[in-house]
């Protein structure tokens, strides 16, 4: 038995999980590659899951779809409504689930989202089926001296996150489902540092995002045109064609406004440099406003939404890829920009840290906004210097987002995940701790 509150083909509605749902859908797709199913998830879901099961059936799989109580809707409007609004759905999917397994008995259960490392979980706390929890994160935290520039709006929200964190990470509940874990997977470091040393044998990293086979036919369509015509490419030696790639949701804590200053910093020295973000937001507006600031229009340009194959392209096509978010647990766009062969730039911090290992983009510390706003300026050109760093990183980024990062791979990698959950019954004492080495260096 699955548990995939957020769970749809595509990506389906903003509302109900955005990266979450792609995660739901891909480990649903991978876990039935190995297993029989009944998947619970969230009724908003079923005419997408259902049109994609009527174009290809499986019938490894079976979906159970319910929601709450239409009055609980509006708290799906609230920053963070979302989440105790997933809350209140795993209560109920227990007596769903306990229904189920009075029928057809279980061998395991696996809760996949919502699974953050603070969240209960109704069902591995309380059905007697050996229990499986994650990918999920939450420990990672957007550093002090960037909160202090947020609004206050967003300073206050980041507050109330961090004490409804502290406060569910003593739910009896999320704490006897901890303690009935046969393995806990995490996205970040910071999630894993979070769990207490006498369940840290049962974790291990595991990333919330990946490239499917479909991606990457897009990648190398995308490439193709790059490289017959589309653009001129700078390492032919136009440089001042050099463009620049980032792209998510328009939120503060994304940082869109220290990729564009770092880049006009470097677009003072080269002004045939682009820079385009695909997104959109609240930020939208603000970022409008910086753009005309510094005097950007014409260089840096805001895209609302691509489709996913336009971005894909996109990706494509640029000499590097920024991604500059203060706290992403996953980050999808950087596996998909490391599938494209592009060097990227991030933050040492969180999810995109753990994707972009050495050799595959330039990590920046995060002391201080005018210090990163530094940092990636002179990564943009230590990177726009060197086209044979650019090609080199860029190899290194494709190998391991095709190695790593498949949905291929990660399904595998679940499957030994399952073995060991059945079949061993190890004592704490006796277990070795979880290594935040391992998943980083790790080839699958």
């Amino acid at each position: 038995m699955v548990s995939a509150f957020a769970c749809s083909p595509g990506g389906g509605s903003e509302r109900l999980g955005g990266g979450e749902l792609v995660l739901g859908w891909n480990v649903v797709h991978q876990l039935a590659r190995f297993h029989r199913l009944v998947v619970l998830t969230h009724s908003l879901h079923q005419p997408a899951i259902e049109k994609s099961l009527g174009q290809n059936p499986n019938a490894h799989v079976e979906f159970h779809y319910f929601a709450l109580p239409r009055w609980l809707e509006p708290l799906k409007n609230f920053p963070g409504g979302i989440q105790f609004y997933a809350y209140l759905w795993q209560i109920k999917a227990y007596f769903v689930a306990r229904r189920l397994h009075r029928r057809q008995r279980f061998d395991l259960f696996h809760h996949v989202t919502y699974a953050n490392d603070w969240m209960a979980s109704f069902i591995g706390a309380l059905l007697p089926v050996p229990y499986v929890r994650g990918p999920g994160g939450g420990a990672q935290q957007v550093p002090a001296a960037f909160v202090e520039a947020f609004s206050r709006r967003g300073r206050f929200w980041e507050r109330v996150r961090s004490l409804g964190q502290k406060v569910l990470r003593h739910d009896p509940f999320f704490l006897l489902g901890q303690r009935r874990a046969r393995a806990i997977l995490v996205c970040t470091p910071e999630a894993l540092a979070a769990i207490p040393e006498k369940w840290r044998h049962k974790a291990q990293l595991f990333p919330v995002n990946g490239i499917s086979g479909e991606d990457l036919i897009l990648i190398r369509a995308g490439e193709h045109l790059s490289s017959h015509g589309a653009r001129p490419s700078a390492e032919n030696g136009n440089r001042e064609e050099f463009r620049v790639l980032s792209a998510g949701k328009l939120l503060q804590l994304k940082a869109f406004d220290l990729a564009i200053r770092a880049f006009g910093i470097f677009a003072a020295r080269h002004p045939g440099a682009r820079f385009s973000i695909a997104g959109d937001g609240p930020e939208f507006g603000r970022l409008e406003n910086l753009i005309h600031l510094f005097s950007l229009d014409g260089k840096v340009k805001i895209e609302k939404w691509l489709p996913r194959e336009e971005l894909l392209k996109k990706m494509a096509a640029c000499d590097v890829f920024i991604f500059p978010s203060l706290r992403d647990g996953g980050g999808a766009v950087v596996i998909e920009a490391m599938a494209a062969g592009k060097p990227v730039i991030c933050l040492d911090h969180a999810g995109p840290a753990m994707h972009v290992a050495e050799g595959c983009g330039i990590k920046v510390p995060p002391r201080n906004p005018d210090q990163v706003i530094e940092d990636m300026a002179e990564a943009l050109e230590q990177l726009y210097a060197n086209p044979e760093l650019r090609l080199r990183m860029g190899n290194a980024a494709r190998e391991r987002a095709e190695q790593v990062y498949h949905w291929d791979r990660q399904g595998e990698r679940l499957l030994k995940i399952y073995q060991s959950a059945l079949n061993l019954r190890v004592e704490p004492d006796a277990a070795k701790p979880a290594q935040q080495e391992n998943f980083v260096t790790e080839k699958v």
